[in-house]
């Protein structure tokens, strides 16, 4: 199967890629039928962010070179071939965020881990949610709140004190950032064939930002989140390092 190389700027990544490309033969980028990308768990967003816009989506399988690497495989040169071959797959359907702002401009990004609204002043925000077009929240005062994916709820959310989600779950997260009212509420699970809308109420007092992964738009009036299932993109784990044994594994992490 053709296969491409890509690696983050790091310099461990680099090196890696020196080695790798010594001992097996990768096609350009856009001949690849299957991906392998060294770096961390930034890096592999940004490759599958990359990969959203391509007309042929292609599994990725990814060997950390970074930090965490979370989302990562383990770094080895040997029998890569084999492993490939024998890699589980993980379908990972994105968020879409279609976010307005108070100018009227409409801009439409893609998530792979979680759309965050976040306060953009230290005044707290004052967020109207929505699901379905049922109005379930009519106003939480928060510094934020933030709708994560399976693949994402040990991210940013898993921080906001937001559930881990099992990857087969089907559902999705929508976990308050810092609430002040209502008191006791702590979020929601919530089937991710539904809608999720928030309507900013004051936002030329109080303004808000709208960031799908690390893409931001300033100053929104009203953002909505879906799961686009027209877009899933393929992970591939070694069977013993599997996404989601890691993901149900983190409920007990201390």
């Amino acid at each position: 199967m053709p296969l491409a190389l890509v690696a983050s700027p790091a310099q461990a990544a680099r090196a890696a890629e020196r080695m790798l490309r010594k001992r097996y033969d990768f096609v350009p980028l856009e001949e690849a039928k299957m991906i392998v990308a060294l770096g961390g768990d930034g890096f592999l967003l940004q490759t599958l962010h990359e990969m959203l816009h391509r007309e042929k989506l292609c599994p990725i399988f990814g060997m950390n070179r970074g930090t965490v690497g979370f989302l990562m495989n383990d770094w080895r040169i040997d029998r890569l071939r084999n492993r490939l071959a024998g890699a589980k797959t993980f379908s990972v359907a994105p968020l879409r965020m279609i976010a307005t702002t108070v100018a009227g401009e409409t801009l439409v990004n893609p998530a792979i881990n979680e759309v965050s609204l976040l306060r953009q002043t230290r005044q707290t925000a004052w967020i109207e949610v929505s699901v379905s077009g049922r109005v379930v929240l009519p106003e939480l005062v928060c510094d934020g709140v933030l709708v994560a994916t399976p693949a994402g709820s040990t991210a940013y959310n898993l921080s906001a004190y937001g559930p881990i989600l099992p990857l087969a779950s089907k559902m999705v997260a929508l976990t308050p950032i810092s609430p002040f009212r209502p008191r006791r509420w702590r979020g929601a699970i919530i089937p991710d064939d539904l809608k999720v809308a928030f309507r900013i109420l004051d936002p030329v007092k109080r303004p808000v930002s709208a960031v799908a992964d690390q893409l931001e738009v300033r100053d929104v009036a009203t953002v909505e989140v879906s799961v686009d299932r027209s877009r899933a993109l393929t992970l591939l784990f070694d069977p013993e390092h599997a996404l989601d044994e890691r993901i149900a594994m983190e409920q007990f992490a201390v």
